[in-house]
C-alpha cells in the first residue's frame, strides 16, 4: 500500500479531524476550532499521509517553548514569549486501514526533518499511555518534568510521559 507523505492543504481539515477522533478518546481530543488553529500554526511543519487521494494519516506538530506544552482543546496564537524553541509534536494518528504499514514512522520522519529544515534543533510531545514504545522506537526518550509539568502530563491518563530527542 503506498502512501503520498505531504504538506497538509486546507482542504484537508475536515478528514484530518475525523481522523482524531478514530484515535483519541474524547477527553484528548482538540475541537474544531482548536484543531485548526494547530493546523494553521504548524505550516511547514506538519505531514499528512493520504492513499487513493484520502487522508489515511497526519501528525500535527509545530514551533512551541520547550517543556510548556499547549492545553488540549485550547485554541493556539502564533508563539510569543522568551524561551528555548523546540518542534512539540501535538499528536499523530494513523487511520485502521494503515495501520500496520509503517506509515507512522514515515510520518515522524518527514515532521522530523520539517523541523530541522526550520532551525529547530529539539522536538518534544506528550506520550499518551501505551504509546511510549512507538516514541522510543522513534529516537524519543522519557525527560524529567518539573512538578507543575508532571501534574499537566497526567491530565493525559495514567502512565502519560513527557518524551524529547535531538533533531
Amino acid at each position: 500500500m503506498g502512501a503520498l507523505v505531504r504538506a497538509p492543504r486546507c482542504e484537508d481539515l475536515t478528514a484530518l479531524f475525523e481522523l482524531q477522533g478514530e484515535s483519541y478518546p474524547p477527553a484528548l481530543r482538540d475541537s474544531l476550532e482548536a484543531f485548526a488553529s494547530r493546523l494553521r500554526l504548524a505550516e511547514g511543519c506538519s505531514q499528512v499521509a493520504e492513499i487513493d487521494q484520502r487522508a489515511v494519516g497526519y501528525i500535527l506538530a509545530h514551533p512551541w517553548l520547550s517543556r510548556q506544552p499547549p492545553a488540549v482543546d485550547t485554541v493556539l496564537s502564533p508563539l510569543s514569549g522568551d524561551g528555548p524553541r523546540i518542534l512539540y509534536v501535538h499528536d499523530l494518528s494513523v487511520s485502521a486501514r494503515a495501520k500496520g504499514t509503517g506509515l507512522g514512522g514515515r510520518l515522524v520522519d518527514a515532521v522530523l526533518e520539517a523541523g530541522r529544515r526550520g532551525g529547530l534543533r529539539r522536538a518534544e510531545l506528550v506520550a499518551v499511555p501505551g504509546a511510549d514504545g512507538f516514541w522510543k522506537r522513534m529516537g524519543f526518550q522519557t525527560l524529567d518534568v518539573a512538578p507543575d509539568l508532571a501534574r499537566k502530563v497526567r491530565q493525559y491518563g495514567d502512565g502519560a510521559l513527557y518524551m524529547g530527542r535531538a533533531l
